[in-house]
């Protein structure tokens, strides 16, 4: 399946029906007077939140969406039908803007949670209304009234409550393969992965925690270098951060800042997010010339976070990292709220 995590999209809500001219032509009834029906209410747009579905490649070919018109009003007083609302799904996730004024228009977060993006037009009125002690036999009526025509931007952000981040190669996509059942693209030269990858990681408790393999960031990335610019707006919405360092670096404390910098660049509160820190591939350095303990302790000292020694490879050290993270995540509240 092909992730789209962007789309821009026009939408079209319903024109409302007219009202009509008529007059009552009843045996016995010389006067019947007016009795022209309202135009029924045009049909609008609304988005619905299905955790169903996880990309917005729907909208990749189709860009219009039209909802139905309101019916003419009739004779008799009767009014014409309403629209049919248009009811458009999307992921969990989907947060929707005015791409003309870059406004928020909502956030749809929770699943079934609606959001209606254009409103149908109103009902013209029917010759019935317009009756007075001067006017007994009104002539004219009301056209409806068109609906609302918007442009719109969708942006999804992943719902996921520990995104993994890092530079490419730091081993992201083989940690959160040996952690769960997702299993990504994998190998040894950098950008492997191409598309956030999710994964289902189950606590003690049995209850599943979902971790986010965000592609690997680079300097500048906040500005648009290299793959992870589109991908840092997936980290806005979790709630604890998971950074993996490659232990094999030549320079594992420029990688850390480098990483912290496109964070405080890229703002939304990412830099000051509760942050773990790992030393991976530990498996693959040479203890001898490589003091990882005194590298620990000096992220420690720069980073104020927890820093572990693991192999996402042998899986060595990350229990105690999930233990972690668990403790964190029980003294926060869920990422529906906190991003609400």
């Amino acid at each position: 399946m092909q992730f789209i995590d962007q789309a821009e999209i026009e939408v079209a809500a319903g024109k409302g029906g007219d009202g009509i001219v008529a007059f009552r032509r009843e045996k016995y009834v010389p006067a019947g007077g007016p009795s022209g029906g309202n135009g029924g209410r045009g049909g609008s747009v609304i988005f619905v939140a299905d955790e169903n579905l996880q990309t917005l490649l729907d909208f990749r070919y189709n860009h219009r969406f039209q909802a139905e018109n309101g019916g003419r009003g009739g004779p008799n007083n009767r009014t014409g039908a309403n629209g049919k609302d248009l009811i458009i799904e999307v992921p969990c996730g989907t947060a929707v803007y005015d791409a003309e004024t870059g406004e928020l228009l909502g956030d749809l977060i929770d699943p079934h949670q609606t959001l209606n993006v254009a409103q149908g037009g109103k009902g013209g009125l029917g010759n019935q209304h317009f009756l007075s002690n001067r006017n007994r036999a009104p002539e004219y009526a009301l056209p409806g009234l068109p609906g609302e025509i918007k442009q719109l931007r969708l942006e999804l952000k992943l719902l996921a409550e520990v995104g993994i981040i890092g530079l490419p190669n730091a081993g992201k996509s083989t940690l959160i393969s040996s952690l769960s059942a997702a299993r990504p693209k994998i190998a040894d030269y950098p950008f492997t992965t191409l598309i956030p990858n999710l994964g289902v990681v189950r606590k003690p408790t049995g209850d599943g925690t979902v971790f986010a393999d965000i592609p690997g960031l680079i300097e500048g990335a906040a500005q648009g270098a290299g793959l992870g610019h589109d991908f840092l707006r997936h980290i806005e919405r979790t709630r604890v951060l998971l950074h993996l360092i490659d232990a094999t670096s030549d320079d594992v404390i420029r990688d850390y800042q480098t990483i912290q910098q496109e964070l405080k660049a890229y703002g939304r509160g990412l830099a000051e997010r509760s942050q773990i820190l790992a030393l991976n591939k530990i498996d693959a350095v040479d203890s001898e010339t490589v003091d990882l303990e005194a590298l620990a302790t000096q992220l420690n000292h720069l980073s104020y976070a927890p820093v572990f020694l693991i192999s996402a490879v042998t899986r060595t050290g990350i229990e105690p990292m999930l233990q972690q993270i668990w403790e964190i995540l029980d003294q926060m509240k869920p990422a529906e709220e906190l991003f609400r």
